[in-house]
């Protein structure tokens, strides 16, 4: 099919940015021949993507013009409040995983992938593998990682505070040697009651 036909649905509110976007693409790139007959991009009678808004979105962006037919599925026998119902339940993601389970797997690579490994997960050996980033068990405490999504405009408005916060008079002594830490407690003194 060729994928000029299809268009993406501007009412689907997922996305999918930056890291989680070179993943995908590169996922279609290496295992697309496998992933999508098993995981098509579902369209309807107007030919707007139901399902599958994220991977036509890399397909295109990867400079594909078209897909094999088993990429691609029809389902055109949907009411308007089904064809809704299914974007949202298309994008759920209502499991989790069971990171006991998972060490058994931990000689793949999971993150490139697209699983987000917890900062403290050790994996099969129990050993600490620094390749998955955070602090190493035996190094967090009385010190924590945190992780943050935020858009580009608060990513510049944080960026902002964060230099102004840097350049004032010398943080009290926290044992903490992470600027940044020390920048974004200084920051949140100022709201707290």
């Amino acid at each position: 099919m060729k994928l000029s036909q299809l268009k993406k649905n501007p009412a689907n509110p997922r996305l999918i940015r930056d890291a989680n976007f070179e993943r995908l693409k590169k996922s279609i790139t290496e295992f697309g021949a496998v992933m999508m007959p098993l995981r098509p991009i579902v369209y309807d009678e107007d030919m707007v993507c139901l399902g599958g808004n994220m991977r036509l979105s890399a397909c295109l962006a990867l400079g594909m013009k078209e897909v094999p037919d088993d990429w691609v599925k029809f389902a055109g026998d949907l009411t308007d409040e089904q064809k809704r119902e299914f974007v949202i339940r298309d994008n759920n993601s209502l499991g989790e995983y069971d990171w006991d389970l998972l060490s058994a797997w931990d000689d793949l690579p999971l993150s490139e992938w697209g699983v987000d490994i917890p900062d403290d997960w050790a994996g099969a050996d129990g050993d600490w593998d620094e390749s998955i980033g955070g602090l190493p068990d035996g190094e967090k405490s009385p010190f924590q990682q945190m992780t943050f999504t935020v858009s580009d405009e608060q990513a510049e408005q944080i960026n902002t505070a964060m230099k102004a916060a840097k350049g004032a008079a010398p943080f009290a002594e926290t044992g903490n040697e992470n600027s940044n830490g020390n920048a974004l407690a200084r920051i949140c003194e100022a709201y707290q009651v």
